[in-house]
């Protein structure tokens, strides 16, 4: 759960920020995956390496796929997303060496040179825990700053941001690279926990999983894909348990869940509940109001 919230959480900054539909995210979920997977194949069994390096490959790709994706917008921008996702998808399953279709079984779990041992399961636990702490206080920084508000106001008219002059194509390139580099690191503790590597990390139904975690829980909010990853996954475990027809009743939630809570559950849960939903955040700049404000 915690590591599902922490790709849920990199795909807020693009969607719920920028308001950027991306039905391919999953794809860096993956390529994290297999940088660990293929590294331990190898021999590279370093955190210290494996890690940063799942980043960087699925920022770098992100930047590639962003440059041609960003040209465009509204359904062809998802259009664009999901057919890389797929070929990228469809790419990894003719990989023999490492399993194909079947995936591969991690060698060995990431190690630190004794610091932590992520075969302990508390210490996997709370290493993940501090990162999905220490990745929301980030994002929640991150929004607050102009750079977040600069996205916001391109959601709401990106016309408008650039006739003020600000360069909204590098901005919203610069959050599809950041969110797939944390997207990436979600992708190599996956790989840890499962100790699997498959294409199915990569799936568009992966990404379209996380889009649901991102808005069940309250777009724009750091601790709404959090939440919205724990309900997904919590109610999932808890629904399959109850009947194999768990899928329905999920269903109902989901949409019950769209009708009451229009800022998601993170609104519901909130300490005002009946506040505005587009209430303006702390610290917000002057120069940014006219442009954070919804159309009437």
């Amino acid at each position: 759960m915690l590591i599902f919230a922490i790709a849920a959480l990199s795909l807020d900054l693009i969607l719920g920020q920028a308001g950027l539909v991306s039905f391919g995210h999953a794809l860096y979920l993956g390529l994290g995956a297999y940088v660990v997977g293929i590294l331990a194949d190898a021999g590279i069994e370093s955190g210290f390496i494996q890690w940063p390096l799942a980043m960087l490959v699925s920022a770098t790709v992100a930047a590639g796929l962003s440059v041609v994706a960003l040209r465009t917008s509204g359904t062809f921008f998802i259009m664009i997303t999901l057919a890389f996702a797929q070929m990228m998808y469809y790419g990894a399953s003719s990989l023999y060496d490492y399993g194909g279709d079947d995936g591969m079984h991690l060698a060995v779990r990431s190690t630190f040179a004794g610091l932590i041992d992520l075969y302990e399961s508390e210490q996997f636990y709370y290493l993940v825990l501090a990162l999905l702490a220490l990745l929301t206080g980030l994002y929640a920084r991150l929004s607050g700053a102009r750079f977040g508000q600069v996205l916001r106001g391109i959601r709401v008219n990106e016309r408008r941001m650039q006739a003020v002059g600000f360069p909204t194509f590098r901005y919203k390139l610069a959050a599809c690279v950041i969110s797939a580099a944390v997207c990436g690191l979600a992708g190599a503790l996956l790989a840890n926990a499962a100790e699997f590597v498959g294409p199915q990390f990569m799936d568009w139904t992966r990404s379209a999983e996380l889009m649901i975690m991102v808005v069940a829980g309250g777009l724009a909010t750091p601790l709404g894909p959090v939440v919205g990853a724990l309900a997904y996954l919590g109610l999932e475990k808890y629904l399959s348990d109850l009947t194999i027809h768990w899928r329905i009743a999920f269903g109902g939630l989901l949409i019950l869940v769209v009708f009451l809570g229009r800022g998601g559950l993170a609104a519901l849960f909130a300490a005002a509940p009946g506040r505005a939903e587009a209430e303006e955040p702390r610290g917000a700049m002057r120069w940014a109001r006219p442009f954070l404000k919804p159309k009437a």
